[in-house]
């Protein structure tokens, strides 16, 4: 008896996802809860499960289509099909289809004649296709370790990192193709990749947001000397106490408890001709990964510690890399903190996450030559800065947050006895 395998619910507001990717085709095994496909929706990525096992007996909805909440996307067979089944997060190299499940030296040739379709664009996985973009790979010079020879991220990755070819393998390229100073190839001019619904829900979202808010952005900087001076003296202990790493991001969402609570319009929102101001922080901390950016949030910061934060974030990125957020986690937000400077970004001008009022953007910490009583010393100095809705926030507010916020990371002891 056959089992029908459907679009689950997406949570409150999505009605519809795209399918961006099939674990399986026709005819392989299935394990029950065994993941089948990903859907991409507008805010995440969810995975889809059998709820029985036996065999795939069809797919009726191909990769890159859009589907409802509800559509048939297939169907579970009885039988035990091929044994080919992979896991979804590590997947191993395909073997020769012989009687023995064994990874072995033979196995890269029996899976070479799945490599010519690997060439299309279409064929690769969302995450694949943003590396091969990224780096300018040919799909069809990598070879796949995933299912029948499929491109994973990791073989994306490493192509990437690989050194150039040597001379003899460059002289097989078309004479019509240049190369770039990065060792890539520059024959197609331009090529059109088809946004992801993710990509194009950021566009809209942060278009609309300029279009809404008054957005205005204020400047400051901070001497993160003493901070780091702290970390350095008690990083280790903390991780012994508390099994978390103390880092810089807890105390900073710290600080700006501290100035949200002096200047609590930071934390509203308007809503029609209202201003609703939260008595409460959910602390919203932006995240970039291979698809885009999104902001999980943290739920009521102001009554957590040091230790309870840097777990909270730490297990945030997790779930943002493995794509495992949910939509409870990306929603709720009244403030969000961007930190560029992980990327080496020296200034910037978030915008703000619609319809927060607010966003600290923190970026690298740099040495400069500052005056500190009087004489010119050399300071690790990061800029600060605070994008606001000024239909809300005025500008004398905006500006004393950012001072609060650069009292406590200078004067870390005001965080510790909350002051």
């Amino acid at each position: 008896m056959s089992s029908e395998i459907r679009v689950p619910t997406l949570g409150e507001s999505v009605t519809e996802a795209t399918i961006a990717q099939w674990y399986k085709k026709p005819g392989d095994a299935v394990a029950i809860d065994e993941p089948l496909c990903e859907l991409e929706t507008d805010k995440v990525t969810i995975e889809v499960p059998a709820q029985s096992a036996g065999v795939l007996a069809e797919v009726t909805v191909a990769e890159g289509e859009t589907v409802e909440v509800g559509a048939l996307l297939g169907s579970i067979g009885e039988g035990t099909g091929k044994e080919n089944a992979i896991e979804n997060t590590a997947p191993p190299a395909e073997t020769a289809p012989a009687a023995s499940a064994e990874p072995t030296p033979a196995a890269p040739p029996a899976a070479a004649p799945e490599l010519a379709p690997i060439g299309d664009a279409s064929a690769l996985s969302p995450a694949v296709r943003r590396v091969v973009e990224e780096h300018g790979l040919d799909p069809a010079q990598i070879t796949g370790t995933g299912k029948d020879g499929r491109l994973t991220k990791q073989d994306a990755m490493a192509a990437a990192s690989a050194p150039a070819p040597s001379a003899p393998v460059a002289t097989a390229a078309p004479v019509n193709q240049s190369v770039n100073q990065s060792g890539t190839q520059m024959g197609v001019r331009e090529e059109r990749v088809k946004m992801t619904r993710l990509r194009k829900t950021i566009a809209a979202r942060l278009k609309e947001s300029q279009n809404t808010a008054a957005q205005l952005t204020t400047f400051n900087e901070v001497d993160m000397g003493a901070l780091m001076q702290l970390r350095r003296d008690y990083k280790d202990l903390f991780e012994q106490k508390y099994g978390a790493r103390l880092g810089f991001m807890s105390f900073f969402a710290r600080a700006c408890v501290t100035a949200l609570r002096e200047i609590p319009a930071v934390n509203a929102e308007i809503a029609d001709d209202e201003i609703i101001y939260k008595n409460f922080i959910n602390m919203g901390v932006a995240v970039g990964t291979e698809k885009g950016l999104v902001v999980p949030v943290i739920r009521d910061l102001q009554d957590m510690g040091l230790a309870d934060i840097e777990l909270a974030v730490a297990e945030m990125g997790r779930k943002a890399r493995d794509g495992k957020l949910s939509l409870e986690d990306l929603q709720g937000g009244t403030f969000t903190m961007s930190n560029g400077g992980v990327y080496g970004s020296l200034m910037s001008t978030p915008i703000l996450n619609m319809p927060q009022s607010g966003i600290l953007g923190m970026h690298k910490i740099q040495d400069r030559p500052v005056v500190v009583n009087g004489e010119v010393a050399v300071r690790p100095m990061m800029y600060l800065a605070l994008s606001y809705d000024h239909r809300i926030v005025d500008g004398k507010e905006a500006v004393t947050f950012l001072v609060r916020v650069k009292e406590c990371l200078e004067n870390p002891e005001r965080m510790l006895l909350d002051i």
